[in-house]
């Protein structure tokens, strides 16, 4: 291990190193090579081993789901004086398209004529697909127009992808019309894949046009195939009509079509779903007739279902299967018996079924973590629920900002705010963020405990951590305070809603007539603040000015804040120490202290 301290690999340093990981258009796309640090193949037009080898990686990184890695390796090209091929360029397109980011598609075509490269139906394919990714279909048809304009052709794999665009946008009659326009203008041939695209994009909306375009499919001499087939048993299956995409099974034989594992899998939770176990456990029998044998996803699929119909002994017959066909349990079959288990307040069984699986040699997830958690939360254990927070780092797994607000939300509702703040700072200190649903649990809590003024403080919290307050947080805040009786606090807390909608209506207005201003409003939480409580001005989003900016800057509230000598921040804790003198909950505010 001594031996890699201090050393960073290649990729490391493409990645750390870029300056566009964080920005939608790679600076690359419209940069030069740089001059006097060119690579002598590239500019020589011969095969550059270098631009290859990471061309390679960037697709690599694409198909593992980490595109917003590629734009760092591209950048890296051109600075160590390469020149990207149009391959290169197409997998930066299909980066592109990963993160649904299309602003910067039009400057990379530029760019690669530019560079004296023609575009090809695979580059401009790529381009037509980020946009319908996007779901930017004019986008699309803006690019299929070029393609023609630049004399390429368009191919049956354009025509796939503009289709399955309509499609995820919910638009199967405009595939439709696309499909007989590109035939007859463009002389686009169909294939298989055209008319299962078109088959999935009409089974979502209307199943007899679905069943229409398989006639067409036939029409023009193509076989439907498996993937046709469960298509439509998936939609006979999610409208409730499970019984039917069983019968497709007979419609599939006699077209010498046989099903797999993914058909019965959609039969099975269909069944399952529609809370039907006893035909969802025959069709499992019914699977060695077909010479399909069940898989794991099958096996964990019947017993959710079972779970969820409270038949223990189905469970127990599945699990014997399971046995029979020689498949193993993994951590999903166990973490939804436990699921089960603690939604039913058995948490002994639950602890046992987690142990079954530590004894199995199968590592627990964060899933099966939180729901033990959620378990001792539900049944007032939250002892044993926090110190899940520990046991977890035995098997590498580390706490999510889920779990810790599960377990704050337990001592919320048992009226120990000083133990739920104690696992609030135990998250931020473990370099958690918390949510805005981590805040309002809080902000509930300091409610039911009669502190209105520690909920209010929360809103510094999440102001300083990011965290924008929505309408609802700001009514909890206001309920807070209703709980105690002090309706002129709950008045000024809401009106800060009234006057945010006020001032949103107001910079609408400056939008419409294109005179709209960045926002400039006192930085509250500046540690020299003055004594008015006013820092030094900031620019901020205008989303976030629903916070603690409207409640405290309040006209009745102002000279209450001057009074205490201290800025806005000291403004709360000043009204702690009111309420602390006026003995209405003295008890409970034995932390008060100014921060300065």
């Amino acid at each position: 291990m001594e031996k890699h301290i201090g050393k960073t690999s290649k990729r490391e340093k493409w990645v750390r190193a870029s300056p566009t990981m964080d920005k939608v258009c790679p600076t690359s796309v419209t940069d030069d090579v740089p001059a006097g640090n060119s690579c002598s193949a590239c500019t020589g037009n011969q095969s550059c081993h270098t631009v290859i080898s990471r061309t390679k990686l960037m697709t690599k990184l694409v198909k593992r789901g980490k595109p917003q890695e590629v734009f760092a390796i591209f950048d890296s090209l051109s600075a160590e004086g390469h020149r990207p091929t149009l391959v290169t360029y197409t997998t930066l397109l299909a980066a592109l398209a990963a993160q649904k980011k299309i602003r910067s598609i039009p400057s990379l075509i530029s760019k690669v004529e530019e560079t004296g490269m023609k575009p090809d139906s695979i580059f401009l394919n790529a381009a037509i697909n980020a946009y319908c990714e996007a779901g930017d279909m004019k986008g699309a048809m803006k690019i299929l127009s070029k393609m023609k304009q630049i004399g390429c052709k368009p191919t049956t794999s354009t025509l796939n992808t503009l289709i399955k665009g309509y499609g995820l946008i919910g638009k199967p009659d405009k595939s439709l019309k696309l499909l007989e326009v590109m035939t007859e203008e463009d002389n686009v041939k169909p294939n298989d894949m055209t008319y299962n695209i078109l088959v999935r994009a009409w089974s979502k909306k209307n199943i007899s046009q679905a069943w229409n375009i398989v006639y067409k499919m036939v029409a023009s001499g193509l076989q439907p195939d498996v993937v046709t087939y469960n298509t439509l048993a998936r939609a006979y299956a999610q409208g409730g009509e499970t019984s039917r995409a069983e019968a497709m099974i007979h419609e599939m034989q006699k077209n010498r079509v046989e099903p797999n594992e993914r058909t019965c899998g959609i039969i099975i939770n269909g069944y399952c779903s529609e809370g039907n176990m006893n035909y969802a456990l025959r069709f499992l029998y019914r699977m060695r007739d077909l010479g399909v044998l069940p898989n794991l996803v099958i096996f964990n699929t019947l017993i959710k279902g079972f779970l969820d119909t409270m038949d223990t002994d189905g469970v127990d017959e599945v699990l014997t299967l399971m046995k029979q066909f020689g498949v193993k349990p993994d951590v999903v079959t166990f973490s939804t018996v436990m699921n089960a288990w603690s939604s039913a307040g058995l948490m002994d069984k639950c602890q046992d079924t987690f142990n079954e699986m530590e004894n199995s040699g199968i590592k627990p997830d964060i899933q099966a973590f939180s729901i033990l958690a959620k378990g001792y939360v539900r049944a007032g254990e939250l002892e044993k629920a926090e110190s899940l927070l520990t046991a977890m780092s035995k098997y590498a797994v580390y706490p999510n900002v889920v779990i810790f607000t599960t377990i704050i939300s337990g001592w919320c509702s048992a009226g120990k705010m000083e133990y739920a703040m104690r696992v609030y700072d135990n998250m931020c200190g473990m370099g958690i963020s918390p949510n805005l649903k981590t805040y309002e649990t809080l902000i509930w809590g300091y409610g039911e405990y009669r502190q209105p003024w520690k909920a209010e403080e929360l809103l510094l919290a999440m102001e300083e951590n990011g965290v924008i307050p929505e309408e609802n947080t700001i009514r909890l805040v206001a309920d807070t305070w209703r709980s105690i009786g002090l309706i002129d606090e709950v008045n000024r807390v809401m009106d800060s809603i009234k006057n945010d909608r006020n001032f949103t209506e107001n910079v609408n207005d400056e939008d419409l007539d294109g005179n709209s201003k960045p926002i400039s409003t006192p930085r509250l939480l500046s540690p020299d603040s003055n004594a008015t409580g006013i820092g030094t001005p900031q620019v901020v989003p205008r989303e976030s000015r629903l916070s603690i900016r409207n409640i405290s800057a309040r006209s009745s509230v102002v000279p209450f804040s001057n009074r205490c000598g201290f800025g806005l921040r000291q403004f709360i804790v000043c009204r702690m120490q009111l309420f602390s003198k006026s003995q209405m909950s003295g008890q409970l505010v034995h932390s008060c202290k100014a921060v300065i």
